[in-house]
């Protein structure tokens, strides 16, 4: 497998080139994120708010998205077109989600990008990652960030360990793969597009 964003997602359409633009290794856009957005971010909404969900000041929503009540959208954030932002979502800080997607029900994301129609619907976690267009996260998977020594994550590629210099990174989950429920993915998961993991899994593609 290589790493480059390309082997993973089809970025056409995504409306977010300079995040992108330059990128070596898939991964390298997770530290650009906070900078992009201060940048670019269009405050405003023009979403449907359901009841009273708390949403910052440095939030974008798009047309036609649905922020259901519970939810509290910290930001910045930068949110599509026609997303469903569900009862219990917490959204931190930089966080860039594509057209249709499913921000779930008692779901936390943190430094993160989902590309369009990427579904995260129950109990889950994304830190530090980047999500694929039509991924599907079942129930409660978890895209944990942080090893538990600290050190900062590698990850192996072809038989040969590659030091990302991240001491926070989740996982790159290809464009249409699918994760089962309860799922664990390790800090520094590289994940094929298309690819299918059971439920129940704890995946690593650490170096």
């Amino acid at each position: 497998m290589n790493t480059a964003l390309a082997d993973f997602f089809d970025l056409r359409g995504q409306n977010h080139e300079e995040l992108f633009a330059g990128a070596i290794h898939a991964w390298e856009v997770l530290p650009r994120i906070h900078d992009y957005l201060k940048k670019n971010l269009k405050n405003g909404s023009k979403a449907k708010i359901i009841g009273s969900p708390v949403i910052g000041e440095n939030v974008h929503l798009g047309e036609g998205t649905i922020v259901e009540p519970g939810v509290y959208i910290r930001g910045p954030a930068w949110i599509g077109r026609n997303c469903e932002v569900r009862h219990g979502a917490y959204i931190r800080e930089n966080v860039i989600a594509g057209d249709g997607c499913v921000l779930g029900n008692s779901c936390e994301f943190k430094n993160c990008i989902l590309l369009s129609g990427a579904h995260v619907s129950h109990f889950s976690y994304v830190g530090d990652s980047v999500v694929g267009r039509d991924v599907n996260l079942g129930a409660g998977v978890i895209l944990s960030n942080y090893r538990l020594d600290g050190q900062a994550i590698r990850v192996r590629v072809a038989g040969s360990v590659v030091e990302t210099g991240l001491r926070k990174f989740g996982a790159i989950v290809g464009d249409k793969s699918s994760v089962g429920c309860n799922a664990v993915i390790n800090p520094g998961s590289l994940i094929a597009k298309g690819a299918r993991i059971l439920p129940g899994t704890i995946w690593s593609s650490q170096g």
